[in-house]
């Protein structure tokens, strides 16, 4: 699909959007801050009624502030809990617009999609308790940079559209979209709108076709063909709409392939005619008409409406998805080694703020005052009410007692602080082979997976390692750093030929993972290996000896529950070297399919997740 197309699909998918964003449920607009993503933010605005809200909602909003809650300063001033309104509440009508819908955390887009489910807003906390009714669309921007950063798949899973915008450039927007006008008559038309039946056959079929296990994608695409025809002024669902449909809704999340109907796989030509028995005569054969020379085309055959339905989402389906999905998939299996969890730091007063926990301001732990507040406020007409009977008993008076006493009453249940969220420090040891003729290749290889993943230490705050292996021995060339000049340096002047040593480097990156671990870092391993052995760990020559010190050493690698991965750089994947990898428990990659690019993802895709403190 050329970058114009993906553009006329995204201007399509606003319009239909507009015309029922409750009942679509939203867009998932993948792409990075820029003018074609304002553009296209721009024309849906523009679709929307002048009255309809439009509110952008903070990544790290509060929950007082998304579903409403307890008025900090009104309470405090009254001395009675007063709420307060919530975002998705004042939005009812119109779109909420999730910002870095990529870093959206999973309790966040779960309260998200319970009111979306509800249509309203349930509030029970801080001694109070609302039901405000709220029906709205909901816009996530995903700005994620690979496959793994992806908004949280139950909020995806209420979304109408998937739309990318990555490959669409300026000059590609000249894509006509309806006016507001026409947008408005057809949200009118979409209450007379219905859908026959085998309309609704057709798209759950192809739903099954393409492998969408879930139901509510099935059902939005039931909405999109309604809001369809509604856009072309019709009162009926028809063969177009179910197809925009499938197109729109249920391509993007295809897990499967879909198999092709039979008469579609085989010819009409290749079946043999059915023979008569032996003991029947063959029927008559009607005469020929002589007179009409000309030859009647064969008759029609009508397909069935969901093979209609399904080549449409077949002609739709970008090229190489389902590849990308599989190798997505095959990398979060494989991203969950054991023992990839590095050692535990004391203390939470680092990282990201995910929200707040009960507890005291103690072991670093950071006093959050005004949720501290927040959660004394509903008891202070209470706790006046028990220090002025207080007074009483001790015979005090009631006006001096008040006077002198604190305004604001804070106990220890109170007390909140802080909880973070750290993305663990992760040094990448690298253990390259530099024996033989191809030594040159793999330090290439080496080079563009070093220089790759140093880009992203800037964020990451991750440290990269290499370690030589060759002639009798291995050497740290370059120790945990985040330079880039140092690791060209030592890249560019290490030396190749000679034998292979793959002992003494298993065991050299095992001793640097151990020292690295012992820091309170997460060591990755990626050995960049054929696996053919022929120095043992004692410095002599002989490759059996040299592969049996190589898998003792694979095997003591593995009891120390390091994350590793092996590159095979052999022309052909080598069974020697799947034989090292299983043995160390490591992800086998064979360099023919993983270049730099690859193994960068692969480290990403392997390294350890944040923690929360």
């Amino acid at each position: 699909m050329s970058a114009a197309a993906q553009w006329g699909e995204a201007v399509l998918a606003a319009s239909l959007f507009a015309i029922d964003p409750p009942g679509i449920g939203g867009i998932s607009v993948r792409a990075l801050a820029g003018p074609v993503r304002d553009r296209w933010m721009t024309l849906l605005t523009g679709l929307l009624p002048t009255e309809a809200p439009v509110r952008r909602v903070p990544l790290h909003i509060a929950d007082g502030r998304l579903l409403g809650g307890l008025d900090l300063a009104a309470t405090l001033q009254t001395g009675r809990p007063v709420a307060e309104r919530g975002v998705l509440a004042d939005v009812n009508g119109g779109i909420a617009v999730m910002a870095m819908g990529e870093r959206l955390t999973p309790s966040t887009a779960a309260r998200l999609s319970a009111v979306i489910d509800n249509g309203e807003v349930v509030l029970e906390r801080d001694g109070l308790a609302m039901r405000l009714p709220t029906r709205f669309g909901v816009i996530v921007l995903d700005e994620g940079a690979s496959e793994e950063e992806r908004p949280p798949v139950s909020l995806l899973d209420r979304l109408g559209f998937h739309i990318v915008l990555t490959d669409v450039s300026v000059r590609d927007t000249e894509e006509l979209a309806p006016t507001r006008e026409e947008i408005a008559v057809a949200r009118v038309q979409l209450a007379k709108v219905s859908v026959g039946d085998k309309f609704v056959e057709a798209i759950c079929g192809a739903g099954a076709a393409l492998g969408v296990a879930s139901l509510r994608p099935t059902l939005l695409a039931v909405r999109v063909a309604r809001a369809s025809a509604a856009l072309d002024g019709r009162d009926e669902v028809n063969e177009d709409d179910a197809s925009i449909a499938v197109r729109l809704v249920l391509v993007p999340r295809a897990t499967q392939i879909p198999e092709m109907p039979a008469d579609e796989e085989v010819p009409p030509e290749e079946v043999p005619p059915e023979e008569p028995p032996a003991d029947e005569e063959p029927p008559e054969q009607p005469p020929e008409n002589n007179d009409d020379d000309e030859e009647k085309p064969p008759p029609e055959v009508e397909k069935p409406l969901d093979d209609v339905v399904l080549a449409a989402a077949l002609s739709a389906m970008p090229a190489g998805l389902l590849a990308q999905l599989r190798a997505a998939q095959f990398m979060r299996s494989r991203s969950s080694p054991p023992g990839r969890t590095g050692v535990a730091r004391a203390g939470g007063a680092r990282g990201r703020p995910v929200g707040v926990r009960r507890g005291m301001p103690e072991a670093g732990a950071r006093l959050n005052v005004v949720e501290t507040l927040r959660n004394a406020a509903p008891w202070q007409p209470l706790r006046r009410r028990e220090m002025l009977a207080s007074a009483r008993e001790k015979g005090l008076d009631e006006a001096i007692a008040a006077a002198s006493g604190p305004r604001v009453q804070v106990r220890q249940d109170d007390f909140r602080v802080t909880r973070f969220k750290q993305r663990a420090q992760t040094t990448s040891i690298f253990v390259v082979d530099a024996s033989g003729s191809a030594a040159l290749h793999r330090l290439a290889e080496a080079k563009g997976a070093v220089e790759l993943l140093l880009a992203d230490c800037y964020v990451r705050r991750d440290r990269v390692a290499l370690i030589a292996f060759r002639g009798q021995g291995a050497d740290l060339l370059l120790p945990p750093t985040r330079s880039l000049v140092r690791a060209k340096r030592s890249l560019s002047g290490l030396p190749g030929g000679g034998g292979t040593p793959l002992a003494a480097g298993i065991d050299a990156a095992a001793s640097l993972a151990d020292a690295v671990r012992r820091r309170g870092e997460t060591p990755l391993l990626v050995f960049l290996t054929d696996g053919r052995a022929n120095i043992g760990r004692d410095g002599k020559g002989g490759r059996a000896q040299a592969e049996q010190d190589a898998l003792t050493a694979a095997r003591a690698l593995r009891m120390e529950n390091f994350t590793a991965l092996f590159v095979d750089t052999s022309a052909q994947p080598h069974p020697q070297a799947q034989k090292i990898a299983r043995e160390m428990d490591a992800l086998y990659l064979p360099l023919p399919y993983a270049d730099a690019s690859g193994i960068s993802k692969t480290i990403r895709a392997a390294s350890p997740p944040a923690r929360t403190a």
